[in-house]
């Protein structure tokens, strides 16, 4: 396949993911009056409808992966040829940043913004690595053809279980960090979420690999 072809699935993808969780936010905050649970029940069933959406249209053309955490692992267990990883997490960041940027023309909001929500501290740092690692391990663990659906009900319910409202995914913080929105974070938050999910999604990869071997063990007795 063109490489091309790849990248801009990448992009399409996380840019249309970025737009349903930014633009769903949005809407929810205006049509809550305020009811902050109700709002992110909605901006949940957004995400979840078109994460599952996303990945069954675009999983076969890139493996939908819409995440650099995603790719790096693929790229380290050789699932991803390495010369790709690049132009994938490229195309990701620019696409969660046109997301940004198309809820906000939606809603008529100011195009380019920076957020000011705050999210920091151990216990969002600490829910970002249970995030995205629970999230890599729900990839890695998902039977041929039911990753759509898993993965996308294992980020509806993260988004409730988490303190920080599953990011799980860096383009998805620096996507979020450019919209002063319901889903917004501050730009100087972003970094040590960033840094908490690279080891979370570390961990995951390593948490299956522990049960494969476990897995292979008890296929060999």
């Amino acid at each position: 396949m063109i490489h091309w072809r790849r990248y801009f699935s990448e992009l399409v993808g996380t840019a249309a993911l970025l737009c349903a969780v930014i633009g769903s936010g949005i809407m929810a905050e205006q049509l809550a009056d305020g009811n902050t649970a109700l709002a992110l029940l909605a901006n949940t069933m957004a995400t979840v409808f078109a994460l599952y959406v996303l990945i069954e249209t675009l999983g076969p053309i890139s493996g939908a992966h819409f995440n650099p955490v995603v790719s790096m692992i693929m790229a380290l267990r050789k699932d991803l040829a390495h010369h790709h990883l690049f132009g994938y997490v490229i195309a990701q960041l620019i696409g969660a940043a046109l997301g940004a940027w198309a809820a906000h023309a939606m809603f008529d909001l100011e195009i380019v913004q920076w957020s000011t929500k705050v999210r920091t501290g151990p216990a969002q740092w600490l829910a970002e690595a249970v995030a995205t690692g629970g999230l890599l391990f729900v990839i890695l663990r998902s039977p041929e053809g039911k990753a759509s659906s898993l993965v996308a009900c294992y980020i509806g319910a993260a988004y409730w279980f988490t303190a920080s409202t599953s990011f799980a995914n860096p383009a998805a913080a620096f996507g979020r960090m450019l919209s002063n929105t319901f889903a917004g974070i501050a730009p100087s938050d972003v970094p040590a979420f960033v840094l908490a999910q690279i080891i979370g999604g570390v961990l995951g990869w390593i948490l299956h690999g522990l049960l494969k071997s476990e897995s292979h063990h008890r296929s060999r007795d």
